[in-house]
């Protein structure tokens, strides 16, 4: 179950409530039987562990996937240089 915060707006007393989402909140202070306000709080979720921004989350920006790419793509066109020569050497014999 989650744990809500509320605040009194007449006195600013706060207490933490475990509490169904289909729960009602309280609606009167304990001390003062003022109007209890929720409060926004900071979530209690955190991602521990290694692996998180290794494994899950795409590669910088210019990361290393990129420069595998255009070393291929320098490689192919070495390879279309080198078939072109020759056939320019095979038509000028003739």
């Amino acid at each position: 179950m989650p744990i809500y915060e509320f605040q009194c707006a007449k006195c600013g007393h706060q207490i933490e409530v475990w509490m169904k989402f289909s729960d009602k909140p309280p609606a009167r202070c304990e001390l003062c039987s003022g109007k209890m306000k929720k409060l926004i709080s900071q979530s209690t979720f955190h991602l521990k562990g290694t692996g998180w921004y290794v494994t899950d989350y795409a590669s910088k920006s210019g990361g290393s996937g990129s420069k595998a790419d255009s070393s291929r793509k320098s490689e192919t066109k070495a390879e279309t240089k080198t078939k072109s020569e020759p056939k320019k050497e095979a038509k000028g014999k003739d």
